[in-house]
């Protein structure tokens, strides 16, 4: 089966190196974002993919605006691939794109459609507090996520599992159910099944206010803010942003979910649950974890976080370093 690949950040990469090392598939091309300037010297730093590609020796073409590039184009058009594999590439595809291969463009999808359809499923999801996600795969429309979908794979979300960690766990499943999906499609063994848009949740581009910590939050929700968005939430502390980093929400509910070694905190929960105080004040600071923060609703354990400059500490090497006593409030962010 020849296939052309869109894609370009790291999380596409275990689907491109699959196709590549399947008997059963020729990549023909990779299209990619085109190079960005990235670290202090501001060099042009290729993409995940295109590093992929290059390895392999294949044509990569980085159209600054595939649909009105037609150049680009030309060269899909002519390529003769039989199908167009979509994972995080970053543009949307215009209808004429879409009916250039015999089996259609297919999209490997960071969540289980109709459920966060969008640009940023996976943080997404984790901010919303899900308990499960995975992988859709799907033939394409012009629709955002909205065409038929092909098949799914599932995957448990844990309490503590922040963006970057699932994304990794995705991203070997997403190759897996790619490749499955390509041969089932081939041979005419999957059906093509409507999405229900009744059911459907979006999952929009982030912006930079959904990284601000308003502390009159729940903790839990704010928990969720800080592991889907991670790592770039922000409160402020002494007049600097500071970067929440992870964080730990404090109750009963919570005790069976927590990491191997932080059972003192369920032992210390008898004191800790009496404590009052105002939003973003520091309560309590438990040895060798670090603050605890007072929110809107329960309390909140700041694991580890990044003051403006510095390299990112623990929550106890935080309150040492900045000798941050009980009492001192933290802001929200902004």
């Amino acid at each position: 089966m020849k296939v052309i690949f869109f894609g370009t950040p790291e999380f596409a990469v275990p689907t491109l190196r699959g196709l590549l090392e399947h008997p059963e598939f020729e990549v023909l091309a990779v299209v990619s974002q085109p190079d960005k300037r990235r670290g202090r010297g501001k060099e042009l730093s290729p993409s995940p993919v295109k590093k992929v590609a290059l390895e392999y020796n294949l044509p990569v073409w980085q159209p600054a605006r595939i649909k009105k590039d037609p150049e680009t184009l030309n060269l899909l058009r002519e390529a003769g691939a039989d199908v167009f594999v979509v994972v995080a590439y970053g543009q949307i595809l215009s209808q004429e794109i879409l009916d250039m291969p015999k089996l259609g463009c297919v999209n490997v999808h960071g969540s289980i459609l109709p459920k966060y359809r969008g640009a940023a499923p996976i943080q997404w999801c984790i901010y919303e507090g899900e308990k499960e996600t995975g992988i859709t795969t799907m033939l394409m429309n012009v629709g955002m996520d909205t065409g038929p979908m092909l098949l799914k794979a599932f995957t448990p979300v844990g309490l503590f599992d922040n963006a970057g960690e699932l994304a990794e766990v995705l991203a070997p499943i997403g190759a897996s159910l790619l490749i499955e999906t390509l041969l089932k499609l081939q041979a005419g063994e999957v059906e093509a099944i409507p999405q229900d848009d009744s059911l459907a949740t979006y999952a929009p581009l982030i912006k930079k206010e959904d990284f601000l910590i308003d502390w009159s939050r729940s903790a839990i929700s704010l928990h969720n803010q800080v592991r889907g968005f991670y790592p770039n939430c922000a409160a402020r502390f002494r007049g600097e942003a500071i970067k929440v980093l992870a964080t730990v929400p404090l109750g009963v509910k919570f005790w069976g979910e927590l990491p191997a070694g932080f059972d003192v905190l369920e032992k210390s929960w008898e004191d800790l649950s009496s404590l009052g105080g105002k939003v973003g004040e520091v309560v309590s600071v438990v040895k060798n974890f670090g603050p605890v923060i007072k929110t809107g609703e329960g309390l909140l354990l700041l694991h580890s976080v990044q003051l403006a400059g510095k390299r990112p500490q623990s929550g106890w090497d935080f309150v040492n370093g900045s000798r941050l006593p009980v009492g001192e409030v933290l802001e929200n962010g902004g």
